[in-house]
């Protein structure tokens, strides 16, 4: 799990608009996206799991104009 979050910190600092040193947010459907397809790749990450992660963060974003912050996962 941790080098699958780690991915995505990547992911999201790749591709936020933010200025370098920023917040790296990305859209709350471009992070699920990702998400799902790694852990489809990782095959170890039970669906609920993976469902209940991405509901807690889809809350979080939904109170930050639909944005994914680092500091939410």
């Amino acid at each position: 799990l941790q080098s699958l979050l780690s991915s995505m910190k990547h992911a999201c600092e790749i591709l936020t608009r933010d200025p370098e040193g920023g917040a790296a947010r990305i859209p709350f459907e471009t992070f699920s996206f990702l998400y799902s397809y790694l852990v489809s790749i990782d095959g170890e990450i039970p669906e609920e799991k993976t469902e209940a992660f991405l509901h807690k963060i889809k809350e979080q974003a939904d109170r930050q104009t639909g944005m994914v912050l680092l500091r939410n996962f």
